[in-house]
């Protein structure tokens, strides 16, 4: 499979090698493009399905879908082509095993070399790729037609991109008949006439070229009735008088024409992606898509201007459709904005949990473009500033979903005028329009025509033509509310032998005899059509999946997974795994990435009514127990894997019925808790508000390591503070004892040492009344940590081997180990380096005694450090390269930087400077990689040694 390759951008085929390979017919090609384009994620078969057969599948299209995959694996080369996990079918191929992925990268690469020349190379050889239209023979097929206008703007952009080499290279001349040929394709796209404008002024020709400026502003005045942007309106004045800036680059001294301003770096690093799945079926709001298209030729104009951050809020109300628009015109146009895609759910409105603090969002961006924890500021203003930083120069997408208010939206904005925003609230947020210059979009109820279309899509529309009566009864009863509409349709799919006629009679009576007090719109006809239509949906599950459904109003996150709505029901993963499926498919829950689940609000309210009219108190306390406890039970087992040392926190048997989560390394551990932590965090505090609080500051507890070594100590301090509350309440002196700690960890990464030392202080005298012997030396030896932040080794000594005294007497073996390496640190700082010495050698012993690798790693580092004290610099010189050793075999990227650095401190001691700088030279290049701020001193010591 090595020369296997799938290409999208022309016809969809494979080739390998200079040989075809032919896929034929319709349905097995749109099949090998979706798979294809979601970049090796799994795709869930109902969702291939939808996208192969456009929304109105047979009877037959699971026993289709399974024979195409079958021929698609003979095509590809065998049965791993194309793999099965849990959630679906993945195109399981080296990444550039499509073209599209080969192009993404070269257009990646053009913009990192400094010299237009390099640029250019990359951009053809990306460009060249390109068949014609892309996806050219799957044309009507709707998510496809989608995909393929995306491709055709990442052509354009990589086009564009270009023009711009080109011309920074003097070819204005060769390059006037492409943009003349643009232009005339793409009639208001002002950059285009911009660069048409300059090539046809440099190449002697200021006529044609003030021409050109004049059939754009008729244009732009007669069809959109808008001026010319300011930049253009300057590049005209300029060529009236022949302004010596627009001169062509002299030899060897190419001109910047478009992009990143003089001085700032090329963009590096991970381009995020993060739009959720676009709607299927998504119909109507042309004039609001308008508006948008007026929106984003604004922002490419006025690309290179300052303050001119195009920022679109879409308003409306709860049901009409925001996100479902917001997303749809993301997909539409992500081409265009090759920088990446960002995405948050802010949750303004959600009646369970809070909304998202504008200080996470801006985390979990950072996160995304792969910004070491390490690098990241502690405080939010500093955050937000490193988050615009990163921003600059680039051209980056921004989609801010369900904002409460303009104050939670402010600090996510950008100031670079190449990105574009596009903000979702059930409020208008004019607060952001007068200060920000924000464009307002309202998006009502559908139209009737609309709604017609909506249906359409879902069901098809010979369905709708056989009884356009049952259809207006459908589109009235459903009060053209996009949501109603959605489930409506999905109850629809799922009877497709079923008249329309009856399905509008079924919901007839649903409106006379509701279940359910449901009242989103504070009463009225619309709020009594939506809970009849939830109620009629409902009607229809399964037993067990309307109980499921009920259940996951207990929940508080943004979203679940199938273990915990297995706890939740107290059932087995494999048994809710078709419940959610059902639920999914009738459109009240949504698959928002594979195999996470999340509820329209209006939904959730909902089924937490039913909950409470149909099930026990008892019942939905002990199903809230075992959610708990699936989540206290698995974050358990992972801290254990993060830290083998960790003792388990849980002191109890989880409640019968509880579904834990197994994880088997610490990769599987890490990856846990990186997808659950907004869930982790919202639980921890459902569960105090609850009543939960043994629960809440035992699962606070377990969440400590993970935060504290990514340094989310914000996190850290609010999920602690949650476990105090619990405790305090519960009377739980251990339970307090170790928020304490907690809170001490946070506030002295947060760099508030004295209010460190006194949460370490209280934590110690509550471990001592509660006789937690190994909780004090964890709690001394940290205590020493904060005076060693402080340079206080004096101090810390002391405390340090109180900590190794309480270990021996425990016969705690990891903790002698650290404690042991910790006062040989302290007395080498003091200047006992033999009595350090051999503190540091027995600590070693001990964690190889224990197969601690990174501690271990950590003792040779210590070693090399009083080595070099002692002037034993070829000793120190060989403790470093055993720590590097371990380091290496563990990946761990950071602490090899720290390694290296010591190393090449102790081969200048040793006058080798040549291996010093190789060693320096190696560590600025990983820390230039991690694009961390120690980088800087490397490059000190470099210059110094020069």
């Amino acid at each position: 499979m090595a020369n296997i390759q799938v290409r999208l951008l022309g016809p969809v085929d494979v080739t390998e090698g200079d040989r075809a390979r032919p896929v034929p017919g319709l349905r097995r090609k749109a099949l090998l493009a979706a798979l294809a384009l979601h970049a090796g994620d799994a795709v869930h078969p109902d969702l291939l399905i939808d996208i192969v057969w456009d929304g109105t599948p047979p009877a037959t299209a699971k026993n289709s879908l399974q024979r195409h995959i079958s021929y698609l694996r003979g095509v590809l080369g065998g049965r791993a082509a194309i793999a099965v996990r849990p959630h679906g079918y993945v195109l399981d191929l080296p990444p550039e095993a499509t073209d599209l992925h080969l192009a993404q990268r070269l257009i990646g690469e053009s913009r990192h070399p400094a010299e237009p020349a390099e640029r250019a190379v990359a951009l053809r050889a990306a460009l060249a790729l390109w068949r014609g239209r892309p996806l050219a023979d799957l044309a009507g097929l709707r998510w496809l037609d989608e995909q393929a206008e995306r491709l055709a703007g990442l052509e354009l952009s990589a086009r564009e991109a270009l023009i711009d080499a080109r011309l920074a290279l003097g070819e204005h001349a060769s390059l006037v008949p492409e943009l003349a040929r643009l232009a005339d394709e793409h009639p208001y796209h002002e950059q285009i006439h911009h660069r048409l404008m300059l090539a046809l002024y440099r190449d002697g020709r200021q006529v044609d070229a003030l021409a050109a400026y004049q059939r754009l502003r008729t244009a732009l005045a007669t069809d959109l009735g808008v001026d010319p942007s300011p930049a253009l309106c300057r590049l005209h004045a300029a060529i009236l008088r022949q302004d010596a800036d627009l001169a062509p680059p002299a030899m060897g001294e190419p001109a910047r024409v478009t992009g990143a301003p003089a001085g700032q770096p090329a963009p590096s690093g991970p381009v995020p992606a993060q739009l959720p799945v676009a709607v299927r079926g998504f119909a109507g709001r042309r004039p609001e898509l308008a508006r948008l298209a007026l929106l984003r030729a604004a922002r490419t104009s006025r690309a290179d201007q300052p303050g001119t951050l195009p920022i679109a809020v879409v308003s409306g109300t709860a049901g009409v459709g925001k996100t479902a628009f917001a997303v749809h015109w993301a997909h539409r146009v992500a081409g265009e904005f090759p920088d990446g895609q960002l995405y948050v759910d802010l949750r303004g409105f959600a009646d369970h949990g809070c909304p998202v603090d504008p200080a996470a969002a801006i985390r979990g961006f950072l996160d995304a473009f792969g910004v070491p924890a390490q690098r990241i500021p502690v405080e939010p203003t500093a955050q937000a500033a490193l988050y615009r930083s990163m921003l600059a120069g680039r051209r980056v997408l921004v989609v801010l979903d369900n904002a409460r208010d303009a104050a939670q939206v402010r600090p996510l904005l950008p100031a670079a005028p190449g990105c574009l925003v596009l903000v979702t609230s059930r409020t208008e947020l004019t607060p952001l329009v007068v200060s920000e210059g924000a464009h307002p979009l309202t998006l009502d109820l559908l139209s009737t025509q609309e709604s017609r279309e909506l249906l359409a899509g879902r069901l098809g529309a010979d369905r709708l033509a056989t009884d356009p009566g049952a259809v207006d009864d459908l589109i009235a009863r459903c009060a053209r509310l996009p949501l109603a509409l959605a489930v409506v349709a999905a109850r629809a799919v799922t009877r497709p032998d079923f008249p329309l006629a009856t399905l509008t009679a079924e919901l007839r009576r649903a409106a006379e005899e509701p279940d359910a007090a449901l009242d989103p719109f504070d009463g009225g006809d619309l709020a009594t059509d939506i809970r009849a239509i939830f109620s009629w949906s409902y009607r229809t599950l399964t037993t067990e999946a309307a109980r499921l459904l009920r259940l996951v109003s207990l929940h508080a996150g943004p979203d679940i997974v199938a273990p915990a709505a297995a706890s939740l029901a107290g059932r087995s993963a494999a048994f809710v795994k078709p419940l959610l499926a059902e639920l999914t498919r009738a459109h009240l829950l949504g698959e928002v990435a594979p195999g996470r689940y999340a509820c329209h609000d209006l939904l959730h309210r909902y089924a937490a009514e039913l909950a409470h009219t149909h099930d026990d108190p008892g019942d939905r306390r002990r199903a809230r127990h075992r959610m708990l406890d699936h989540y206290l039970h698995t974050a358990d087992g992972g801290a254990r894997l993060l830290d083998p040392h960790r003792d388990s926190i849980t002191d109890s048997a989880h409640e019968p019925g509880t579904v834990p989560t197994v994880l088997a390394s610490y990769a599987e551990a890490l990856a846990w808790f990186r997808a659950e932590r907004p869930v982790l965090l919202a639980v921890v505090a459902q569960a105090t508000r609850t009543g939960s609080d043994r629960r809440a500051w035992q699962l606070a507890w377990t969440l400590l390591d993970f935060l504290d070594a990514h340094a989310y100590w914000h996190d850290l301090a609010a999920v602690q503070d949650f476990a105090m509350t619990a405790a305090r309440r519960l009377g739980d002196r251990r339970g307090e004892a170790h928020a304490h700690w907690g809170l001490a960890r946070a506030r002295a990464k947060l760099g508030d040492h004295e209010d460190a030392r006194r949460h370490f202080q209280r934590a110690l005298e509550l471990f001592e009344q509660t006789g937690d012997r190994t909780g004090q030396a964890h709690t001394r030896l940290n205590l020493a940590w904060v005076l060693d932040r402080q340079g206080r080794y004096a101090e810390a000594l002391p405390q340090a081997r109180e900590a190794l005294a309480l270990y021996q007497a425990l016969g705690h073996v990891a903790g002698q180990a650290d404690g042991l390496n910790a006062i040989g640190w302290y007395l080498t700082h003091l200047g006992e380096h033999r009595q350090a010495l051999g503190h540091c050698r027995r600590a070693l012993e001990l964690h190889q005694r224990t197969g601690d690798r990174r501690r271990a790693a950590q003792a040779w580092d210590s070693l090399g450090h009083v080595h070099g004290n002692l002037g034993d610099h070829e000793r120190a010189t060989e403790c470093y390269r055993n720590a590097l050793a371990l380091t290496r075999q563990l990946s761990i990227r950071y602490d090899e930087t720290i390694v290296l650095t010591h190393l090449g401190s102790a081969r200048r001691a040793a006058g080798d400077r040549e291996e010093a700088r190789a060693a320096w030279r190696h560590a600025l290049a990983i820390l230039e990689q991690l694009n961390h701020p120690d980088a800087e001193a490397v490059r000190v010591q470099l210059a110094r040694l020069s």
